[in-house]
């Protein structure tokens, strides 16, 4: 390792640490912290960020990263090396476009959007956030002006999730699913009566709840060793090392889904991030490559593997023996038609696999309006409602279960939520490629089983961390680019045998 190299090392080491702090202050707001140090607790992460950014993009951190590249000349293109100085070369030209002043606005407008939405998801009223939801599209279309697109004001901010990808190729990927899963939406709904899931809408103990979450953490190979179970008003995944990746849940005294899958899903991110190569350790490339390759890892292991008759042959008596009461007299079979029940409803996180992505349709569009000043923001909630009808035919009672269920819009996070669909995609895609090329995931499924499935995301994915772009990535694994056509053979293979069509 030349001395250059080990100087840039050194010193993005001390600011992967710096962020790395600003997120434990992140996870400790949303999952511990008391509510009245929300103010103080702002000004706190308001510093940091503003520190990160100095030394972030501080002319020196540019002349090392140049002079690291020139020592680096002709080293290995898949080199830890040569792929964190490319990395750094793109990523610090971005961020140094963006103001100090704009980070630290976008920081106290957070801090003061987040306890705004919780009460006014709380009380299912829209105007105590709708000032809130104002600053922050300002701040939106402000990140815009300093973010580099050629042909839509949204493809600025989409490619700070998933990079190569525009707000045209997101819109015609969702426009094929949305002609190939449709007509089986419909197809299902006139067969509706074959899945009965009123065995998950019962009353279900929240303290048995969080006692049974563990056991499936660790049936989809979740380390505990590495990580954590907490709860949060909306779940999420948090990691400060590939050593300590954290998870949330939120738990519904009456429905069974939401704990159960989404510790799933939020599994599923963090073992993409404890999975990442040790030599990647604090350093920006420890992290998932795009998003949308990450939602592929949550959505894999709370639908493809979580959602399978295989995974409940082995898992069901475990989760039986917890509610013996709810779940006593309900078959095998009950159980996983009824997980699998394909109807539209109102919360995003807890849709079925193929309505899901009309919510992130509806998402995407809406963002799109937004930005462009197409949507003012007292009309969101006549909004959102119209864009339910239109794609789910289901219309919110309330602003709760319709326009304020999402977390993301108290920050600038415009072109983050295709990704959860491209995960989707993605996550089909994947798994196609790992059973053709390492059978034994196949059958090891069949039986509950995650290892060889684990083995090889660790070493197709997981252990590249941010080496490689998602579209590299992909073609890598998989042989090609991203395409929605394993996804829809899926949905017609499973949905079709379900509903008898």
């Amino acid at each position: 390792m030349g001395k250059h190299y080990q100087a840039l090392l050194e010193k993005i080491n001390e600011i992967h640490d710096l962020e790395k702090s600003l997120w434990i202050l992140s996870w400790d707001r949303e999952v511990n912290m008391p509510s009245q140090g929300s103010a103080v607790r702002t000004q706190q992460m308001t510093t940091l960020r503003k520190l990160h950014h100095q030394l972030y993009t501080a002319d020196k951190t540019g002349e090392l990263i140049e002079n690291a590249e020139s020592e680096l000349n002709g080293a290995s293109y898949d080199s830890t090396e040569a792929s964190l100085v490319r990395y750094l070369k793109r990523d610090y030209a971005e961020t140094k476009q963006i103001p100090e002043d704009y980070v630290r606005r976008v920081s106290e407008v957070n801090g003061k959007a987040l306890p705004a939405w919780k009460e006014a998801r709380e009380q299912s009223d829209f105007s105590i956030f709708a000032p809130h939801l104002a600053a922050v599209i300002e701040l939106s279309r402000e990140e815009v002006e300093y973010r580099e697109y050629e042909d839509e004001k949204y493809d600025a901010l989409l490619k700070q999730y998933e990079r190569g990808m525009t707000t045209a190729d997101v819109r015609a990927v969702f426009d094929a699913v949305k002609e190939a899963v449709l007509p089986l939406i419909q197809a299902i709904s006139e067969k509706n009566h074959l899945v009965d899931d009123s065995a998950l809408h019962q009353p279900f103990d929240v303290n048995k709840q969080k006692e049974t979450a563990p056991y499936f953490a660790r049936a989809v190979g979740y380390d505990f060793d590495k990580g954590h179970l907490g709860t949060a008003a909306h779940p999420f995944a948090a990691s400060f090392s590939r050593n300590d990746a954290r998870i949330t849940t939120r738990w519904n005294p009456n429905f069974l889904n939401p704990f159960l899958f989404g510790v799933m899903h939020e599994c599923g991110h963090a073992m993409y991030e404890q999975g990442t190569g040790p030599e990647l350790e604090r350093t920006p490339l420890a992290r998932g490559t795009s998003m949308g390759i990450h939602e592929s890892q949550s959505r894999m292991f709370e639908n493809l593997v979580g959602r399978s008759r295989g995974f409940w042959n082995t898992h069901y008596n475990h989760l039986q023996n917890a509610f013996p009461q709810q779940l006593g007299s309900i078959s095998l079979e009950q159980f996983y038609r009824a997980i699998n029940k394909v109807q539209p409803s109102f919360i995003r996180v807890e849709a079925d696999e193929l309505t899901y992505n009309m919510h992130i349709i509806l998402r995407f569009e809406l963002e799109q309006a937004m930005l462009n000043g197409d949507l003012e923001v007292n009309d969101v909630p006549t909004a959102w409602n119209d864009k339910m009808a239109e794609l789910l035919g289901v219309t919110p009672a309330n602003d709760a279960v319709g326009c304020l269920q999402d977390i993301h819009w108290t920050r600038p996070s415009f072109g983050y939520f295709p990704t959860y669909a491209l995960g989707n995609f993605y996550s089909a895609q994947i798994l196609e490629a790992a059973i053709k090329q390492s059978p034994q995931i196949e059958t090891e499924l069949a039986r509950g089983q995650v290892d060889a499935l684990h083995q090889w995301l660790r070493e197709n994915i997981h252990q590249h961390g941010k080496k490689y772009d998602s579209a590299e990535l992909i073609t890598r694994a998989t042989g090609r680019p991203l395409t929605h056509e394993p996804f829809v053979a899926y949905a017609h293979k499973k949905f079709g045998e379900i509903y008898q069509l």
